[in-house]
């Protein structure tokens, strides 16, 4: 994902902070799981002959945070999309939510994760946060070094607009993420967590679509 620095709240916010961490204390519950919805991916049936032949269980992770760095920057929103077979599932943990048994849990049966740019944002900023190594427990495919191998630069939305994938919040980017995050926690404005939610979600269910448009197994 694409992010601006922007690590500082407002004053008044209504959070316990620990170190550079934000504890949302209304956060008492993962989102639950849902089928895709829009952009639902054709599903995948590739055999794993390393799991006796049972069907491959495809994970795609995206975060989002209020900056690069995990020594600074919050966690915000952690969102998994889990398919096997005819089986799409999705969920998502956001601000006290999260941490790292939650985040396994919504893992939990997945033969690989798939990311974009994973490699150098998502998975180490998951481990600087949490202390939870997804390399060390999870295969893993940065699907971005797939885009450049057939010349297709940018970022996620700039990579789904040249291979015709739809995307509803069109008019969103990593910085207004990070504005949404803050106007929920400084304004309970739960209308821009749902936003927030939403624009995730999205980022996730295209990983599976791009995925498959680039041919990965």
């Amino acid at each position: 994902m694409s992010m601006q620095r922007f690590c500082r709240p407002t004053e008044g916010n209504s959070v316990e902070r620990s170190g550079c961490g934000c504890v949302d204390r209304r956060a008492a519950h993962a989102t639950p799981n849902t089928t895709a919805g829009r952009n639902e991916p054709r599903n995948s049936l590739t055999i794993d002959a390393k799991n006796d032949g049972r069907v491959k269980c495809y994970g795609y992770l995206d975060i989002e945070t209020t900056g690069f760095s995990c020594e600074y920057c919050d966690l915000t929103v952690v969102g998994i999309a889990v398919v096997r077979a005819k089986h799409p599932q999705f969920g998502q943990l956001y601000g006290g939510q999260i941490n790292a048994d939650r985040l396994l849990g919504l893992l939990e049966g997945v033969d690989e994760i798939y990311t974009y740019n994973g490699s150098r944002f998502d998975l180490p900023f998951i481990k600087g946060r949490l202390g939870l190594d997804l390399r060390q427990q999870f295969a893993h495919t940065d699907l971005m070094y797939h885009c450049w191998r057939k010349d297709l630069k940018g970022g996620l939305k700039a990579v789904e607009v040249r291979l015709g994938i739809d995307r509803h919040l069109t008019d969103m980017n990593g910085y207004m993420a990070v504005r949404l995050w803050w106007d929920y926690l400084n304004n309970n404005d739960t209308e821009a967590l749902q936003r927030l939610l939403e624009y995730n979600r999205e980022d996730v269910l295209n990983l599976h679509v791009l995925r498959e448009r680039l041919g990965v197994k």
